[in-house]
This record gives C-alpha cells, structure tokens and sequence, in this order.
C-alpha cells in the first residue's frame, strides 16, 4: 500500500510528531500545578530515537524562555543537558551551543551541571558488545569521530568562560571529581588527560592545578608500577598506562614550549615555573617514582638556562636548613642524578655544582670540627650532609671521564680535597650505597686523589646487622642503603615515551681500566650490589632493571593541535 509514494510496509515512520504544548505552555501549566505535560515534555526529550530536527525545535524554544528556567525545573534541565548532541548534524550542535551559552547567562544556577555535562565527554563513550551472548563493557571505543567530538566540547567549554568569567574557579573541581580511575584503559586515560591539557591551551590560568591533577594520578601510576619489586619489568597493564600519558605530557611539553620549529622563551619560561611548583608539591617529597621527574629532565633539555635555573632550585633546597631533612635529601638525590645523567649539561655547569657542593660540605665539616664535640656518624643528625657527599661522589663516578674537560684534570679533582670529605668524622663512606663508594673508590684511587680502601674496609668490619620484616617475615640483613636514597634519573623503562629521553640520558659505560675493590664476604654487601651498578641498575635494595627503549611513535601530537590522541599509540606495551 503506497500514499503519496510512501511504502508502509516496508519503510518505517518517521519520528516528527510532538506531543504536548510548546515549552512556553508547559512551564505555565506547571507553575499552576498541572504536571502532565511536563512529565510528557521530559518523556520525549529523553527518547534514545529523538531526530535532529526535533533536538533543534525544542531548543529553540527552550531559547525563548530562558529566564523562566529556575531552580524548580532542574529535573527538566538535566533532561535537556543528556541530549546527545555531540557528534549530531552541525545544525544540531551549534543550536546547542547557543542554548548553552544563553541558559548559564541566564541561570548560573546551572554552571556546573553545564560544566559536568562538557566534561563527560572527554573519554571515549561506553559501549556494550554481546560475545557469546553475553553483554561485556568495553571503554575503548575506536569511534573515528572522536576528534571531532571533542572538538566540539571545547569549543562550548570556551563559550561558557566567555560568558561567565568565574568558570575556571567551578571547572577545576569537576575536572578533578571526573578523572577516570587509573585502573581504566590506556585510551580512556589518554583521551582525558589530552583533553585536560588542550584546556589549558584557552584557560591557562588553572594550567597549574590542571598538571598537578595529572602529575598526581601519574605519580600514583609510577609508584604502584614497581611494588612489591623493582627487579624485573614493570607489570605490563600499569607500565602501558603510564608510558601512554607520559608521552602525552612529553607532546604537550614541546608543543607549548615551540612555536614553528622555535623555542618561545616566555612560554618556556612560564610552563617551567608552573611544572616546578608541582615538582616542589608532588614529585620531590614522592619517594622512589621512577618516570613522572622526566617531564622537568624533558623540558630543561630546551635549554640550558632551565637546566641551570632547576640546578640552582635543588641547590637552594638542599643548603636550606629551614626546609625539613627528607626534602633536603631528596633535592640532593635529585642534583645528584641530574648532573650524572643529563648529557645535556655542559661540563663547566657540572664543575660549578661540584664546587658549590664541596664548599658546603667543607663548611659543614668546619662546623662541626669547631663545635667542640665528637662528631659521630648519625643520619638522622647528619643526613643532608651525607647526601650532598653522595652526589658528589655520583657525579665523578659518571662524568670524570668525558674527555678535555676540566673533570679529566687532576689538577682539579685536588682541588676539591676529596681525601678531607672521606677522612672527616662523620665518615660519609659508611653511609652512602657500597656500590657508588665502591666505584668512587676505584677512581680516586685511579687518579691517585684519595685512597678510601682503609675507610671502606674499616667500615665493613663495623657494618651492624638490621632487622627487617618488610618482606613479610623477621629477617636479620646488612641494611646497604642506610640513607634511604634513590636516583630519581635512574634508567627510564618505558619503551615508547623512553625514546624521547634516550638521546638527553648518560647511561653507564664501562671501566675497563678501573680496578673493582674484592667482592665483599658475607655480612659486608654484596658483590651483585656492584654488578648491578655497572649493568646501569640502581644500586640499592630494591633495583631497577635497565631497559632499551624501543621505536617512539614520531606522529604524536600535543591537544593544541589534534583533537584526540592518534590510535597508533595503542600497540602492546
């Protein structure tokens, strides 16, 4: 049967009729009481089949009576902020961002139900597959419009701010409250951390909070990633998320800091100061994270002044005696590890650090030689100390060979009177790792600048014993890492984002011609403490297992100029 060339049988109808007065009407006949068409009004604005053509009727008119839009319909107002607009025809969505930008100007009453609504958007959509007859829940939709889509939402988030200047103050805490967990997909978390970044790019005045929001989670990631051992690999699920974001940071780093193929200055300068502040919160007092600190290593590659500028922030920190001890440590793991590792910083800064660190460490030996008592080795007393003495002797061990350099000259390694540094009472030699006083030892001795072999072999005899029941049982062992101390720019693991770091990192080469101390007997350390050390492993209790990254994938792109991360990045780790 055929009307007007419309075949009933076989072509389904159209979904244009409306039932009910217009929204004008039905917000009347709700104020008197009579709630029927309201309810029917919300019925139909939820239909899962609703067509464009309708959406964009019905916001049209939602547009005319805004400013009877209060509080008392709010169940109403949500209805409308589920529509699924995003990805809709073109007509659809800019009739939604009018609407949009017309109701928060009205009614800022509903800001942050605009605000979470945008925000809900950022990760991909849930969608339900059936294997097998049963339905599973799958959040790493491969829509090809995902780009576009978030596209869309940024540019209804950047309407909202400019039409109400407090956005920012109600964005940044739905931002948070909305962070997918971190056990969520790789994709999941890409998708929200791109689009967390590319908020910065039109509302940089939370650019801080927004990173500290995402250096937190990572942080979280990092940390868990290597526990309850840092002996093999990291667990592949953690270590692929954390790669993921990671190279997403590394992308945003770049793309904010150059500009056609240059380094803007001012850019660089002002994203350095908002990432240090999260370092000075986050990162530093963060014990043993192992990647997050590449995101500042990354960014003072640029340039040499930001290298210089983080040298002398760590400086600061670690001669400040109001600062509490375990930050003033961890800056001195943190100058330590950067001077041995970073290949981009020049000898001469690497000499200038050196001598300001022997300096303060003669200064403090001073003190206590004049102080009139015993100094005794106590870590709790002493510990920035002794750390300050470790980076010392860190960074001779991975720079003195680098050749026609001022660090190849014995004149200068005299000059820095090592022989008082581990003669002195308080004995920094029993204090710091075996394996970096081992390989210290082994090229003083080679320069012939100190001999530390009687102070060494002295304090082994001394080593006392240390109950530990960390690993589940009481057990009686040699604690070889007294200080507690790690290197934060130890060997980075992650095999995609690592590629951007391999080229700027100093990995640890061989001495053929230095001559190892004895394996150590039983109750002295261990002889696998100094394999470990030369293979490019930490040289602590729990080590990390040096790995080489693999190929990067060169196409990525920071938020500001793609809307979603590209999918390539979705290979197995």
């Amino acid at each position: 049967m055929e009307i007007d060339g419309l075949d009933f049988m076989n072509s389904p109808p159209v979904k244009t009729v409306r039932f009910g007065g217009s929204v004008a009407e039905t917000l009347a006949k709700y104020k008197q009481g009579d709630s029927s068409d309201y309810e029917l009004l919300k019925h139909q604005l939820a239909d899962p089949e609703i067509k464009d053509a309708q959406i964009i009727s019905w916001l049209q008119e939602f547009r005319s009576c805004v400013t009877q839009l209060n509080k008392d319909h709010e169940q109403l107002i949500y209805t409308v902020l589920r529509l699924p607009w995003v990805g809709r025809s073109q007509a659809v969505v800019e009739e939604y961002m009018t609407f949009l930008s017309n109701l928060v100007s009205a009614q800022t009453v509903y800001l942050c139900a605009c605000l979470k609504m945008v925000v809900s958007h950022f990760t991909p959509k849930r969608v339900t597959i059936c294997e097998g007859g049963v339905d599973i829940s799958d959040s790493d939709d491969e829509d090809e419009n995902l780009p576009r889509n978030f596209d869309q939402c940024h540019q209804a988030l950047q309407l909202i701010a400019r039409y109400v200047p407090s956005t920012s103050r109600f964005l940044m805490p739905i931002l948070q409250e909305n962070f997918p967990f971190v056990q969520k997909s790789s994709r999941t978390l890409e998708c929200y951390v791109h689009n967390l970044l590319r908020v910065t790019v039109y509302i940089p005045s939370i650019r801080r909070d927004i990173l500290e929001v995402i250096i937190g989670k990572m942080l979280k990631l990092d940390v868990s990633a290597d526990q309850p051992s840092r002996t093999t690999a990291m667990a592949h699920p953690v270590a692929e998320r954390l790669d993921t974001l990671m190279a997403v940071m590394m992308a945003y780093i770049k793309d904010v800091c150059y500009v056609d193929g240059s380094l803007h200055v001012e850019r660089t300068k002002e994203l350095y100061k908002d990432l240090l502040g999260v370092f000075d919160k986050l990162i530093l007092p963060t014990h043993a994270s192992c990647h997050v600190q590449y995101t500042l290593f990354y960014l003072c590659s640029f340039r040499l002044a930001l290298a210089e500028a983080f040298l002398d922030h760590l400086w600061k920190i670690l001669q400040s005696p109001s600062q509490p001890a375990v930050l003033r440590q961890a800056a001195a793991g943190f100058l330590g590890s950067f001077l041995a590792r970073a290949k981009f910083i020049p000898l001469p800064t690497v000499r200038a650090c050196l001598d300001l660190l022997l300096s303060w460490i003669h200064r403090y030996i001073d003190s206590q030689d004049s102080s009139g008592k015993q100094a005794c080795c106590d870590i709790s007393l002493h510990g920035p100390f002794y750390s300050a003495c470790q980076a010392v002797f860190y960074t001779i061990v991975f720079r003195h060979l680098e050749p026609y350099t001022p660090l190849n000259c014995l004149e200068y390694l005299q000059s820095l009177n090592l022989e008082r540094v581990v003669m002195c009472q308080l004995n920094p030699l029993k204090v710091c790792l075996p394996s970096v006083t081992s390989m210290f030892a082994a090229i003083t001795r080679k320069y012939q600048v100190v001999f530390c072999y009687t102070i060494i072999e002295r304090n082994s005899r001394h080593m006392l014993p240390v109950v530990r029941s960390s690993a589940g049982g009481d057990g009686v062992t040699t604690n070889t890492n007294p200080l507690d101390s790690f290197f934060p720019f130890d060997p980075y693991l992650l095999k995609r984002s690592g590629q951007l770091i391999e080229p700027l990192y100093q990995v640890w080469e061989e001495l053929v011609d230095v001559e190892l101390l004895p394996a150590k007997t039983d109750g002295q350390g261990s002889k696998e403490d100094e394999d470990d050390f030369l293979c490019g492993e930490t040289p602590q209790n729990e080590g990390i297992v040096g790995m080489t990254p693999s190929s990067y994938d060169s196409n990525l792109r920071s938020p500001s100029s793609v809307g979603s991360p590209p999918f390539t990045f979705q290979k197995p780790f």
